[in-house]
């Protein structure tokens, strides 16, 4: 088991493809960079492996774009959205969502109890997702100004981030005061990092542990029922970085939990292969290693968040 640590920082692009309606644009992805000294320029690194598979067994269904009702808030950082009949007088939860399409955060969190979000998109790749939280103190500036301008008291607060998005939340825990604030995550086919010697394989390839150390302790906490964790994974091999399926096999080893296979559907028509929950922990394994399959993964935010929403 690898217990290898290290000073880089990985930034890594987003899987999905320009061409979807619903995907942000082609993302082009970075160079690792010191930890050392983060504001040097590291050189153009190469993109992930273009994967080489296309498959028509399934069908890819997407939600209707839609705007709900509700009211929008701008924020020093991001739009609030306060869906309609969301009572100020009762405990609310308020979601902080980083990439995807604007509506759809807005969509999924009308359909949750008593849930309204920040939707935040920075552009290419997690690097300028980490770039927008280098300051500890900004990430909790946005709770009281979301407070202020919607007149509402937020009792919980949960992140969530889709692809390169996820690259936003783990430099967000990276602060110990906000670390305490945060009470969920999701983490939708964003967990990444690097190989240790460059490269994967032969075989088990060596990852560089360095970038998952923040995922490993809330991990462990949500298992000890202080906070809830939901990480999803593709069959996506980018080839140039570790695969999000790649990471979560380390975070369960570490962890000491075996995956379930299982045989079932998902929301949005996905196929369900393996899933393993300890205490306010869930780690679930998705097929497909094309855009359209991660794109699903986005897709299924609505009913991603209804499972956060199981465990308080």
């Amino acid at each position: 088991m690898l217990m290898r640590r290290t000073s880089r920082a990985f930034f890594f692009p987003s899987i999905a493809c320009a061409a979807l309606a619903i995907a942000p644009s082609a993302e082009l992805a970075q160079a690792p960079a010191s930890v050392n000294n983060p504001s040097s320029q590291a050189p153009s690194a190469a993109g992930q492996n273009p994967s080489p598979m296309v498959e028509h067994t399934r069908t890819h269904p997407r939600l209707t774009k839609v705007s709900p009702p509700g009211e929008h808030y701008p924020l020093p950082l991001g739009t609030l959205f306060v869906p309609q009949g969301l009572r100020p007088n009762r405990p609310a939860t308020l979601l902080f969502f980083f990439h995807g399409a604007d509506w759809l955060p807005e969509l999924a969190a009308s359909h949750q109890h008593q849930m309204a979000v920040v939707r935040i998109q920075a552009g290419a790749g997690s690097g300028s997702y980490v770039q927008l939280f280098k300051d500890p103190a900004r990430f909790l500036s946005l709770i009281p100004a979301a407070e202020s301008a919607s007149h509402l008291h937020f009792t919980q607060i949960a992140l969530g981030g889709w692809s390169a998005g996820c690259g936003a939340i783990r430099q967000i825990l990276l602060d110990p005061a906000s670390y305490d604030r945060i009470n969920r995550v999701l983490c939708i086919d964003g967990v990444h990092t690097g190989y240790t010697n460059g490269a994967p394989g032969p075989g088990e390839s060596d990852l560089d542990a360095s970038n998952l150390q923040t995922w490993l302790r809330f991990g462990q906490d949500a298992m000890a029922g202080k906070k809830r964790l939901i990480i999803t994974h593709s069959e996506i091999f980018p080839g140039t970085f570790a695969s999000t399926t790649e990471t979560a096999d380390w975070l369960l080893r570490e962890w000491q939990l075996t995956p379930h296979a299982v045989v079932r559907f998902g929301p949005m028509g996905t196929q369900m292969l393996s899933r393993v929950s300890s205490g306010g922990l869930t780690v679930i394994g998705f097929a497909g290693n094309s855009a359209p399959d991660h794109v699903d993964e986005l897709q299924s935010l609505p009913e991603y968040l209804h499972w956060l929403e199981k465990t308080k």
